[in-house]
């Protein structure tokens, strides 16, 4: 989908210059939870609002959805939430390692055509990236209404030593659905009767016994 140019989207960022971060380093507080793609940030926000002891770090490459949440942020007055302008591709040259505690992957693009899956960010190139910044015992946490991705992820989970728990093919209707923060994509989805598929991906601790 095509983004439409906001009017003085550079303006406005710098007016929300507050809630910005070039680069981790500047994050007061580890370790963190970052969200990968936090879209127009309804989401994020909503994360930042109940867990207020906890600090965010929400990323998105697109300067024109990202200044709908800065500046939404800026509203809530959220004192734990930083967004930073970035894409997946570059992660490394943005956070450091070992510094996040959570990653949430929210609906990605599916880049559904077979030739395009080393663009899916559940492929195992970004998730050896995502493994660099995760503390020991950190977790990804993936939503998505496509089978084909989802199944795709549980196999690059998998093959790269995630475990995996709080799998469901049907979130709203599991025992995971109360503390679920239902996204404006995953709002759509689900009006439209399509399942949502969840997963908690798990990095096991260094030394960890396999059935700890």
């Amino acid at each position: 989908m095509r983004v439409r140019k906001k009017k003085h989207c550079a303006e406005r960022l710098a007016a929300c210059s507050e809630y910005l971060v070039s680069r981790s380093s500047e994050l007061e507080r580890r370790p963190y939870v970052l969200e990968i793609g936090c879209g127009k940030g309804a989401f994020i926000i909503e994360a930042a609002r109940r867990e207020p002891e906890t600090q965010f770090l929400a990323m998105e490459r697109v300067p024109d959805v990202l200044v709908l949440a800065v500046e939404k942020a800026k509203a809530a007055g959220l004192p734990n939430l930083k967004f930073i302008m970035g894409d997946a591709s570059n992660l490394l040259e943005l956070i450091g390692e070992n510094e996040v505690s959570r990653i949430y992957l929210n609906f990605p693009d599916p880049w559904p055509k077979k030739r395009h899956y080393k663009r899916r960010l559940t492929y195992r190139e970004y998730l050896e990236k995502y493994k660099r910044v995760l503390v020991p015992g950190g977790e990804i946490r993936f939503k998505t209404d496509n089978d084909i991705l989802f199944d795709f992820a549980l196999e690059e989970f998998a093959a790269c030593g995630f475990e995996l728990r709080m799998l469901t093919r049907d979130l709203h209707s599991s025992e995971y659905a109360a503390d679920n923060i239902i996204t404006e994509y995953e709002s759509l989805f689900s009006s439209k009767g399509v399942a949502i598929k969840h997963v908690v991906a798990v990095l096991p601790k260094v030394g960890a016994p396999e059935n700890a």
